[in-house]
């Protein structure tokens, strides 16, 4: 009876040591694939393919995207799980970007056999920077002059063509590609993390980056400009080698938390995936392309023998505002969300018409979008004008000349005669934005304007520059005159 009694508990530790055997013959198992190993399965397991699921409309979840772009780089093990990849990257060194296409056969029959073109970004990640974008990539291109944030490391790419890069854009590239051919594309980010943060006394951390990829289909008139996919990831670029160094750190760090610890961390995977976003937006600066209603032809700026002025003067060209119609469609709304930098609260006012978003109140706005982003929505819907740093008045010294003639022909010496001045408002404080608003004034091209000079004491010509201009005081008044310049055919600008 006490041999029977001792059976089962026999079996219970046959069957216990069998399982524990098992388990530790599987727990080996895809050690020894090394790090080379690369399975779709983790790669669809990452925790970047889980972030925001919530705010995926509901036909994208389980939609299969046309394209997938591939950053490879390893992502920092010392993020937390279901927050985003955080890749480290070497200041000037080459990193590759597989551009892979994920297209069933035939769905996508209108750029079969055709090329896609591609634009790749470097963007702030921060919101705060990125309604400073302009201000910042201005300070970066004073401080390195001739540099660029972006370039694309031609010699290594494979399956690019005419790849481009605007001079007035420094990060930003753009090229061709057929999506039915292996390309990868090698960049080289050229600015560090650190040279955007607010205070530099050293140890600082830096600002993190995004690599953001646009690619768009052609149109029926040739250019590229339908959208078809979009996609980024955060990174952050050091000085030569600080990505390995900061990669160990981080490496060291988790190896000494404990095991319960480890498990709210997502592990370091050898490449980044990039994940959908919404299309970065078209934004043109004033002083990255002519402004509206300039003429780059050479023949509209003629001017008498000596110093004189314009035959005629133009009214200045008023740039539009975009304002927000109370008659926009809930299409129309999106668009103009995307261009004044309002996308990720796109899908909140996805059935919104225009009449819907004006009649928010700013509480409402505030509510929903939070206070930074609540009061500058709010702005943009009422129309609100910035007021510009320095306001300049202008008059042609032509017109004071002719109207101080014709009170002496008429013998009148009474002061009811006045000149007709035009303001000029300045943001970035340039001699080279001074000359587009003057160029645009006359409606001539900038090029057509060789200097600026301010008439000094006793009649000298002082250059004007930069700093002059931030040392003007706001309002002041200038007659302008013009002389030919002897080297080309262009002009000088006095001011008197």
């Amino acid at each position: 009876m006490a041999w029977a009694l001792k059976l089962p508990l026999t079996d219970e530790v046959i069957e216990s040591g069998l399982v524990q055997d098992f388990d530790a013959s599987l727990s080996g198992i895809g050690q020894e694939l090394g790090a080379g190993a690369y399975s779709m399965s983790d790669v669809l397991a990452l925790p970047i393919f889980k972030q925001e699921e919530s705010n995926l409309p509901p036909e994208t979840e389980n939609k299969i995207l046309p394209f997938q772009y591939v950053l490879c780089a390893a992502t920092s093990p010392a993020v937390k799980l279901h927050d985003e990849t955080l890749t480290y990257l070497n200041q000037g060194q080459s990193y590759e970007i597989r551009m892979l296409d994920n297209q069933k056969m035939g769905e996508l029959p209108e750029i079969t056999g055709k090329m896609v073109k591609s634009i790749i970004r470097v963007v702030f990640h921060d919101r705060r920077l990125q309604y400073t974008e302009h201000q910042q990539l201005e300070g970066w291109r004073w401080n390195r002059p001739g540099d660029r944030i972006l370039d694309l490391d031609i010699p290594m790419s494979v399956g690019m063509i005419d790849p481009r890069a605007n001079p007035t854009q420094l990060n930003t590239v753009e090229f061709l590609w057929d999506p039915s051919k292996r390309t990868s594309v090698f960049i080289q980010v050229h600015c560090i993390s650190t040279e955007f943060t607010m205070r530099k006394h050293g140890g600082e951390k830096g600002v993190p980056f995004r690599i953001q990829i646009d690619t768009f289909k052609e149109n029926e008139s040739g250019e590229y400009t339908e959208h078809l996919h979009s996609a980024s990831c955060q990174v952050k670029v050091f000085k030569p080698k600080g990505a390995d160094r900061k990669q160990k750190t981080d490496r060291e760090k988790m190896e000494k938390r404990a095991p319960q610890e480890k498990e709210k961390y997502q592990p370091s995977y050898e490449t980044t995936i990039l994940t959908e976003c919404s299309p970065w937006p078209e934004v043109t600066y004033v002083n990255n392309s002519p402004s509206p209603g300039f003429n780059n032809t050479h023949n509209s700026f003629p001017v008498t023998e000596g110093n004189g002025s314009p035959n005629h003067q133009p009214e200045p060209v008023v740039q539009t505002v975009d304002n927000l119609l109370p008659a926009a469609t809930p299409q129309e709304a999106q668009q103009w969300l995307h261009r004044n930098r309002f996308s990720p609260f796109c899908r909140l006012f996805t059935n919104f018409s225009g009449a819907d978003l004006l009649k928010l109140t700013r509480e409402d706005v505030i509510q929903i979008c939070g206070p930074a982003d609540g009061i500058r929505l709010f702005n943009a819907l009422k129309g609100r004008v910035v007021r510009p740093r320095l306001t300049v008045y202008v008059c042609q010294e032509s017109q004071q000349a002719r109207e101080q003639q014709v009170k002496h022909e008429n013998g009148d010496t009474a002061s009811n005669t006045f000149f007709v001045y035009h303001a000029i408002y300045l943001e970035d404080l340039t001699s080279t934005e001074l000359t587009e608003k003057i160029a645009q004034l006359f409606n001539i091209s900038p090029r057509q304007i060789s200097q600026i000079f301010k008439q000094g004491p006793t009649g000298i010509h002082v250059l004007v520059s930069d700093e002059m201009i931030q040392n003007f005081q706001d309002e002041v008044c200038f007659v302008l005159d013009t002389m030919k310049d002897e080297t080309n055919d262009g002009y000088h600008i006095i001011l008197k």
